[in-house]
């Protein structure tokens, strides 16, 4: 029910990712009305693997986060969150408000133990053709040292488990790579990283290198990810608009025209790899579950990416893979992390 366009674009989305995976099925929260519509022309079989679980009400996008928690009871947000706790679903996706989404997940589903709070984290791809891990992109508007920490080393897991990338490099965004520069909470994190053997801290990166694969974990707080995040993507969708056949072509020369088309297709075939809809999806962990964050302003072919990303977080076993290596290659990293004292008063609301 959440995001900018609701069941219109999310339903689809759904019906489309269980056309593409024979081994998934899908519980729709929330109003049946609003959901049954888009279902009305769906193919049987998918219909067997899909299921409509009704939800009293919706928490709206431009809710404040402590209001919407407080008043959750029977939200499509709540229902589908019980859902996952109660082992009738594996994971959630939601194109909701963030804030209600990072607030509530953590209250029923409960951070990992030695996590304050969890991040949403997504892979980007890089310069080199290959991936970045990027976190915090959201989920906590302020981040204390020790939580930068935190993120780190569930950053550094996820480069190693899904990504295979053996000693994965761990940066911190800032404003300048000496290490003089940049808040309090960042150079307190730099300072415990520095000193935990565990993780291949490789310092302090600009915005600047966010894509050029010089990194493969890219820490930041929640406020500043989530503006670079979306400062990237408008970037990106400019530029690969640019690719797309202008309303002049017909004025030209045949010449020109086919010499455009050819431009065109190798632009796009090199650079289309950057297009945001095909990394849609941000990861909310630390959690004890899995809970895929959409963006608001998805498309149909965005969400369904959201989607196959909770089929494969659910499929690596994210969080136990995460709990497991908190405990054993990390020990007593949380103790270390806790000098970086600190709390993170708030979250971000999409």
């Amino acid at each position: 029910m959440g995001g900018d366009f609701g069941p219109c674009v999310t339903v689809p989305a759904s019906l489309q990712a269980l056309a593409s995976d024979p081994n998934l099925h899908l519980q729709l929260v929330g109003q049946p009305d609003a959901i049954t519509p888009f279902l009305n022309k769906a193919d049987p079989p998918l219909l067997q693997r899909l299921q409509v679980i009704p939800a009293e009400s919706v928490i709206p996008n431009d809710a404040k986060p402590s209001l919407a928690i407080r008043a959750s009871r029977g939200t499509s947000m709540r229902v589908a969150l019980e859902q996952v706790k109660e082992g009738q679903a594996q994971a959630l996706v939601s194109a909701g408000n963030t804030g209600a989404l990072m607030g509530l997940s953590k209250l029923m589903l409960k951070p990992l133990d030695g996590i304050e709070r969890p991040a949403l984290m997504t892979v980007l791809p890089n310069q080199q053709r290959g991936k970045t891990v990027v976190l915090d992109l959201g989920a906590n508007v302020e981040s204390s040292g020790a939580m930068l920490v935190q993120f780190a080393v569930m950053g550094a897991v996820m480069a190693e488990e899904v990504l295979k990338i053996d000693s994965p490099r761990v940066a911190l965004l800032n404003i300048g790579e000496e290490e003089t520069k940049g808040l309090d909470m960042i150079r307190e994190a730099a300072a415990v990283l520095k000193s935990t053997p565990e993780i291949n801290y490789i310092g302090y990166l600009e915005g600047n290198d966010l894509l050029t694969g010089k990194t493969d974990v890219l820490v930041c707080d929640g406020f500043v990810g989530n503006v670079t995040l979306k400062t990237m993507e408008g970037v990106a969708r400019m530029f690969l608009s640019l690719l797309k056949p202008s309303g002049e072509k017909n004025k030209r020369a045949w010449w020109l025209r086919w010499l455009g088309r050819v431009i065109q297709k190798r632009m796009a075939k090199r650079f289309g790899h950057l297009n945001p809809d095909q990394y849609n999806g941000a990861c909310l962990i630390g959690l004890r579950g899995t809970v895929i964050k959409s963006h608001g302003a998805a498309n149909q072919k965005a969400f369904a990416v959201a989607i196959e990303q909770a089929v494969q977080a659910v499929q690596r076993q994210v969080p136990k893979r995460i709990a497991a290596r908190l405990e054993t290659v990390y020990p007593g990293l949380s103790a270390r992390g806790d000098r970086a004292a600190g709390e993170a008063p708030g979250i971000i609301q999409e």
